[in-house]
């Protein structure tokens, strides 16, 4: 049988009567935008990220383009963030209006780097963004150092680590807001698109309010040039649902990254590196190897599906590439490319199932060192030989 990279099915069926007895009631209520599921979700949302409120917009996504755009982020700024991410990072500045500047990472964490963040600073910048990418959380207290000390607008992009802690504080209540994405697959997932701004900047939250509903103060006064992003009443419901859940199924998440790290320390891939000072929510258990592309087909040929997060840095992208460096401008990002795995894993993986993983490991090392066989091995940025 596969193992699934996730299992939305199985995580649905543990909750099913609950999502149910959620949507009738939205279908018997019969406002579907707006309404009070989704000024209760809002409410209970801000209070899960300690923050005085919170906005529910269409997509992750959408919460950083809006969230730029309250905060007066546009034409001729720069913003500053990491180009190992998803592609949205990005396409949410230049939606904005404004230009993205790319820097590396670390080579423990593969988080934003607050030396390169320095470094990057111009009298343009005006923002930065760093990325709590696969559930891990950057060092907010380095990169709050030189913003706070550059006088750069700190936007959190916590799309992948709902319920993460820096210091015990939660995501997305670090900077002057956090931005979040409900997409099916995220540890706090809706069933379709849906996302979130959080702040304790009131007026803010205002001004992506009225941004995301048409630039609206009224129903027919548009004080600016807004779009259409608002959270459904149907995801809301669903969402509120899922959030009674998330710290069981985070702590979940934490055992097993626990196990696969028991199970995997003598096998020699680099794992994954926690900052210190943070308690991650595991979206995702990205190892790193030489060979990956081939350790990738024998764990698919043995029924265990992976991902790669990402294959391709954006300031390498077509889409941004004339917004860059090039190749060789970030090295630790380039590597990473070439070498993460993502591996299953979500609240529900069993025990046998991580020993399945890990037995595929064990075959593919030993069919790798075979006498006469070349290891392809490659020495990668952390200095350790990887599988």
């Amino acid at each position: 049988m596969t193992i699934p990279l996730t299992d939305l099915k199985v995580q649905i069926a543990t909750i099913r009567a609950e999502i149910d007895a959620a949507v009738a009631g939205v279908l018997d209520g019969g406002v579907f935008v707006g309404g009070e599921e989704v000024r209760l979700f809002e409410r209970e949302f801000a209070s899960c990220c300690g923050v005085k409120g919170a906005v529910g917009v269409g997509s992750g996504t959408d919460a950083l383009s809006l969230a730029l755009r309250a905060l007066g982020v546009g034409a001729g700024d720069e913003v500053i963030t990491v180009a190992h991410t998803f592609a949205a990072t990005a396409e949410a500045i230049v939606a904005a209006g404004a230009r993205p500047v790319f820097v590396d990472v670390r080579a423990d964490t593969l988080l934003m780097d607050g030396g390169e963040l320095e470094r990057a600073v111009t009298p343009r910048t005006k923002a930065v963004i760093p990325v709590h990418l696969y559930g891990q959380v950057c060092d907010m207290d380095v990169l709050g150092e030189v913003a706070r000390r550059r006088g750069l607008i700190v936007i959190e992009d916590a799309a992948q680590a709902h319920g993460a802690r820096w210091k015990g504080r939660r995501v997305g209540g670090l900077g002057r807001v956090g931005c979040f994405s409900f997409f099916p697959a995220k540890n706090l997932g809706a069933c379709g698109d849906a996302g979130a701004v959080v702040s304790d900047d009131e007026a803010v939250l205002d001004r992506v309010r009225m941004l995301a509903d048409h630039g609206r103060t009224e129903k027919y006064r548009h004080e600016a040039v807004g779009v259409n992003s608002r959270l459904d009443a149907l995801q809301a419901s669903i969402l509120r649902v899922k959030l009674r859940h998330l710290d069981r199924w985070n702590e979940a998440r934490r055992s097993a990254a626990a196990r696969y790290r028991e199970l995997l320390a003598d096998i020699g891939p680099v794992l994954p590196q926690s900052t210190a000072g943070s308690e991650p929510v595991w979206h995702l258990f990205v190892i790193r190897t030489g060979g990956r592309d081939e350790l990738r087909r024998r764990l698919e040929a043995s029924g265990i599906e992976t991902g790669i997060h990402y294959p391709l840095p954006l300031h390498l992208q077509p889409a941004f590439l004339h917004r860059a460096g090039g190749e060789g401008s970030l090295p630790v990002s380039e590597a990473a490319a070439r070498s993460v795995l993502s591996l299953p894993l979500f609240p529900e993986i069993t025990d046998g199932q991580l020993r399945r993983v890990r037995d595929a490991l064990v075959v593919h090392v030993a069919s790798s060192t075979a006498p006469g066989r070349p290891s392809g091995r490659r020495r990668e940025a952390t200095g350790r030989s990887p599988v």
